[in-house]
């Protein structure tokens, strides 16, 4: 029971998430964004949905989840909100840029400049290991780390413009 209720939710959020910056991705293009690393978003939704997929074919049903890494993982999804609270209409799962706009140095932005990679790092292999599936924990969190390294160089390159600019502009 437990592990449906955990993996119901992951695939529940991960669907509402998809919705959220859908729309989002939507608005910012009409308003005249851009989107950077078209190449490789398709590779970060097939790990997330061959992780999830994973979840289901190899964890055994019941389950029972080990309370800290199950507790660690709903203080990144509280974190993961904070993110998309913080960012509100620019949050989306693509890397789309609108020339112009300032940064985001509120929130969670203050500490970490891409605090949702954290968050994404690290919750594939605490949900995985808190479901005792520690092999999967190490197979999609490398490979996780692999597509976030060249996301976040393809991220602070779209983003370097606008850095430009504020620090012109200070």
């Amino acid at each position: 029971m437990a592990f449906t209720l955990v993996f119901g939710y992951l695939v529940a959020a991960r669907l509402i998430e998809l919705l959220l910056a859908n729309a989002n991705s939507r608005r910012l293009l009409a308003a005249g964004a851009v989107e950077h690393g078209r190449n490789h978003y398709p590779l970060i939704v097939a790990l997330h949905a061959l992780w999830i997929l994973s979840l289901w074919i190899f964890v055994p049903h019941d389950t029972t989840p080990e309370p800290i890494l199950l507790g660690a993982f709903a203080l990144l999804q509280l974190a993961r909100i904070w993110i998309i609270a913080t960012l509100g209409r620019y949050w989306t799962t693509r890397i789309i840029s609108l020339p112009g706009a300032p940064l985001v140095r509120r929130g969670p932005y203050r500490f970490v400049r891409h605090p949702n990679y954290l968050v994404v790092a690290l919750e594939i292999p605490v949900l995985s290991g808190a479901l005792h599936a520690w092999g999967l924990a190490l197979i999609f969190g490398l490979a996780n780390l692999a597509i976030l390294y060249w996301r976040i160089r393809t991220e602070n390159q779209a983003l370097a413009p606008r850095r430009s600019l504020e620090m012109r502009q200070a």
